[in-house]
């Protein structure tokens, strides 16, 4: 009999592996298919059945890195290895998941491992020399950094001097200043894939830096009882549909006021469009555009998601390091009549937070690992109480319960926040507390989804969600510019 159940034990694990593998080639076609989501149920679904298999870790991570959930695809990616440390991809994929972290010392000991035991490999040897090249860069940042006090390219500039070619007929700014008439001309300058003369895009970043500075990193605006307010999600550099919010909603003027809730760059190829954009609009209506910084307004993410390649291809590099520092300016939160808290990411990893912490933040450098700067740009919702580790791999995901907590202690009736795709552009989470908007639909071209953005009148502050879909662009793809490390092999 025992040898029976043996056999009869033997069988169900032959019949749970073949399963395992139906849900695996599953999974893959809804890889292929670019639908994520359920590519990620049935790789799970497999590994429930089969929780020994390299492959099926190796591949899930791969869909959570398509997904941005980098703590997740890093955490599949080493159990892959745990199970096979001889599995190659497993180190690629570690590889990646670690860069897109930021992590590049730990990717290039992975990349390190697939070149010893892949030598003709030309791939593994790019990337290796690719990431060797941005650790190099990196030690050579930090040792300048700690030698002098950073100058400012601002002090470096002679814009005054800088001569625009007599064959450049495109917007320039009049007597060194944003007007309407100048907005128009640059949308539609842009529009046609034409370049801003660099002396106009030098004039407006160091304008705007001038003017982020002198805000606190918590804004605070009270509307009149008539007045209502526009709040819009990441648009990630997709300009065609940054034109199409204001045509369906209106150009931004006194009377109709926008804030832009971060991520404005990366990804999408027209990154340098969009910012010059926005930045030109915080200039013309500084008390009535309103800008947040996102996770992307970082060095980091610049590097790897091609908004630092985009500024190099159309300008310089000397232009994409004043960029950097106008981004360190930017508030990081923005309340508006006492009552409604809006933010990039999200809530904190501990509690006790007041709007008093986020008024003394420090603003003016790179996000730290961890504390409340961290977390204004990168945490997330998540729909069970307390509190969890990130699937980013940063900062962490709150539940209903934190959110409670500090509304009550702040005496805020909700918050809204960006930084994740929804399918219907917003999303409504925590009994209401808790809003999410994100406004760059068809996200990198391929996720389908709406984008969407919020009115907020002042007589009630209840949130009025208007949706909108993709339009045309011109065929240059998202992540153009990305770094080559990120442009990933598939499975």
């Amino acid at each position: 009999m025992a040898h029976e159940s043996e056999n009869g034990s033997e069988k169900k694990m032959a019949e749970g592996g073949n399963d395992a593998e139906l849900l695996k080639e599953k999974a893959n076609k809804y890889f292929k298919e670019k639908d994520y989501e359920n590519a990620i149920k049935y790789y799970s679904e497999a590994l429930e059945l089969n929780p020994s298999n390299a492959i099926y870790y190796s591949n899930r991570s791969l869909a959570y890195l398509r997904t941005e959930c980098y703590g997740y695809a890093l955490a599949d990616a080493t159990k892959a290895l745990e199970i096979d440390k001889n599995y190659i991809k497993g180190y690629y994929r570690r590889a990646t998941s670690n860069m897109a972290l930021g992590k590049f010392k730990a990717a290039l000991k992975d990349y390190e491992t697939v070149v010893r035991v892949r030598p003709n490999d030309k791939d593994a040897r790019m990337k290796y020399q690719e990431c060797n090249k941005i650790v190099k860069q990196k030690a050579f940042e930090r040792a300048i950094a700690s030698d002098e006090i950073k100058k400012s390219v601002v002090d470096s500039l002679d814009i005054e001097n800088m001569t625009i070619e007599d064959d450049y007929v495109g917007p320039k700014l009049e007597d060194g200043k944003v007007s309407m008439k100048f907005m128009n001309e640059m949308m539609d300058w842009f529009q046609d894939q034409k370049k801003l003369h660099r002396k106009c895009a030098y004039q407006i970043l160091v304008q705007v830096k001038d003017v982020l500075s002198k805000l606190p990193s918590l804004v605070e605006i009270t509307l009149k009882e008539t007045e209502k307010i526009t709040i819009c999600g990441d648009t990630h550099g997709q300009y065609y549909d940054l034109l199409n919010i204001f045509k369906l909603n209106g150009l931004p003027s006194e009377t109709n006021p926008y804030l832009f809730n971060g991520d404005f760059v990366d990804r999408g190829s027209f990154s340098v469009e969009v910012i010059l954009t926005l930045f030109g609009f915080k200039l013309l209506y500084p008390d009535n555009f309103h800008l947040l910084r996102g996770n992307h307004e970082t060095d980091n993410m610049n590097q790897m998601y091609g908004f630092e390649g985009e500024v190099k291809a159309k300008y310089t590099a000397q232009m994409f390091q004043l960029f950097s520092e106008v981004f360190q300016w930017l508030p990081l939160a923005q309340c508006i009549n006492n009552k409604v808290l809006v933010m990039h990411g999200g809530l904190f990893s501990e509690d006790g937070v007041t709007l008093e912490d986020l008024r003394k933040i420090d603003r003016n450098r790179q996000p730290p690992d961890s504390g409340p700067m961290c977390d204004l740009l990168w945490s997330d919702p998540q729909p069970q109480n307390g509190r969890s580790i990130s699937k980013r791999g940063v900062s962490c995901q709150f539940g209903p319960d934190v959110t409670e907590r500090f509304l009550e202690q702040n005496k805020l009736d909700f918050i809204v926040r960006s930084h994740e795709v929804k399918a219907e552009g917003y999303e409504v989470t925590h009994s209401g507390k808790c809003i999410t908007v994100f406004s760059a639909p068809n996200y990198c071209d391929q996720m389908g989804n709406k984008g969407a953005y919020i009115h907020l009148r002042a007589s009630d502050l209840k949130p009025e969600f208007h949706q909108f879909t993709a339009v045309p662009h011109p065929n240059v793809k998202p992540m153009a510019y990305a770094n080559t490390l990120m442009q990933l092999g598939m499975m």
